[in-house]
């Protein structure tokens, strides 16, 4: 079933972290399998921000196989060097459990040629890279993950997020939402449905020299988009070419470091509210979503069949 979260403060920041996290903890009786947050927060913007794994969440629901934390600290370290032989300097780290990361360091180089060499490193995956956006997956509701990596405070302009029944694939961090928009620093997807063609998809992105990581169709939204934007489309006509492109029922958000957008497909069987302000877009799911940050009365709205959407800071 799924819950699927965004909003955007157009014109000032707040405490994002927070505000999904009342998103998303509503939305639970959707997903409990495990929560995502794509959190563009106020960094200084100057290096970028790495989030990483390598390995995965072992507890309860998890279909991982255990592994000895010295395991875990030998990827890390390999890590480090590659990073070193590409030229990117560690400006700051932070080992957020035994085994994730986030990474702030200096490059300037390719990120394409840059990720395929770091996630050559078995079992290394990055969530994500980027000099605003902050991406967080993990097993448990919203706030047991919110808890464990600390979000409540993060302030920042926008965010989308994801509370995830599995149904299609395993229940580990690597299937999670939200996905990266690889090779591109800060955009991200989290997605509602189900697509049909994503195995016709898959293997014609791959023949362009695309990465997936998991077996999940709603990274394929993720995957597609970078794509079209890595051939000269803007976000906006990319979401609107996968109204034809992809095959399916879904609702989607995509975020990038200035912008939120929403698509729904053509049959709308997919369920949106949608709140939208001078000052604030808000939707999700359910009303329930938005009426947990808005608790006063207000109007909302369920957007139309094939309708595209995107609003700037």
């Amino acid at each position: 079933m799924c819950g699927i979260a965004g909003l955007i403060h157009r014109g000032k920041s707040s405490n994002v972290g927070n505000e999904l996290q009342q998103m998303l903890q509503a939305l639970k009786h959707r997903g409990p399998d495990s929560t995502g947050y794509a959190l563009y927060a106020e960094n200084e913007g100057k290096n970028f921000i790495m989030r990483f794994k390598v390995g995965e969440n072992v507890g309860e629901g998890s279909s991982s196989v255990n592994e000895d934390e010295s395991v875990y600290d030998e990827r890390k370290k390999l890590v480090d060097s590659m990073l070193s032989d590409l030229g990117a300097k560690i400006i700051k780290e932070d080992r957020l459990t035994p085994y994730s990361f986030r990474y702030e360091m200096d490059f300037d180089k390719d990120l394409m040629e840059f990720s395929k060499k770091i996630e050559s490193i078995e079992n290394v995956e990055i969530l994500s890279i980027g000099k605003s956006l902050e991406l967080i997956k993990d097993l448990g509701d919203a706030k047991v993950v919110s808890d464990r990596y600390n979000l409540s405070k993060v302030k920042g302009t926008h965010a989308i997020g994801h509370a995830r029944m599995a149904t299609e694939s395993g229940v580990d961090i690597k299937s999670a939402h939200p996905f990266w928009g690889y090779p591109f620093s800060d955009v991200s997807v989290v997605h509602n449905g189900q697509l049909t063609n994503y195995w016709n998809n898959r293997r014609s992105l791959e023949n362009k020299g695309m990465r997936f990581m998991s077996e999940c169709d709603s990274e394929l939204i993720a995957v597609y988009l970078a794509e079209k934007m890595r051939n000269g489309a803007s976000l906006e006509e990319g979401m609107k070419e996968s109204l034809t492109g992809l095959d399916g029922v879904f609702t989607y958000f995509v975020a990038t470091k200035d912008s939120l957008g929403m698509a729904k497909d053509t049959m709308a069987a997919k369920p949106l509210v949608l709140y939208e302000s001078d000052e604030l877009v808000a939707m999700g799911s359910e009303e329930i979503a938005i009426r947990s940050i808005l608790p006063q009365e207000i109007d909302t709205y369920d957007p139309f069949d094939g309708e595209v959407k995107v609003w700037q800071i």
